[in-house]
């Protein structure tokens, strides 16, 4: 005697396969809400902006390679360049800060520095790395 066996039903004929997309799509709707990316929130100029920039409202600070920070030939801590910073902004409010770097300084120096900044809302902000010597 033999027995008749039922057709079996593809995945993709089930309800399942519509189950389980509907599940993904919701999936990652709610992971890219968790997905925070955070930075550093700095305004920058505008592309088609001029703005000059005296001399005495320059304020020059180097990072050597050990991130020491080094103004008009002073080593200074974190504290002392913000309060050097916050003095300068007291008395001029449209200062720049320029902040020159050596290649071998540690990058976590240079974001606390940057941190700094943007925490005393500096306008004028800039960064670059010393040029290599002869």
């Amino acid at each position: 005697m033999k027995i008749k066996r039922k057709n079996k039903i593809g995945f993709l004929e089930t309800c399942a396969a519509s189950d389980l997309a509907f599940l993904l799509i919701i999936y990652f709707l709610v992971i890219a809400g968790f997905n925070v990316n955070k930075g550093f929130l700095m305004n920058l100029p505008a592309k088609d902006s001029t703005r000059m920039i005296l001399r005495e409202e320059l304020l020059r600070f180097d990072m050597n390679e050990n991130g020491e920070i080094i103004h008009s030939e002073e080593v200074l801590d974190i504290r002392k360049a913000r309060s050097i910073i916050y003095t300068a902004q007291k008395e001029n409010p449209n200062i720049a800060v320029i902040l020159t770097i050596d290649k071998h300084a540690r990058w976590q120096n240079v974001v606390y520095f940057v941190e700094l900044a943007q925490n005393l809302n500096v306008e004028a902000f800039s960064f670059s790395m010393k040029k290599e010597e002869q």
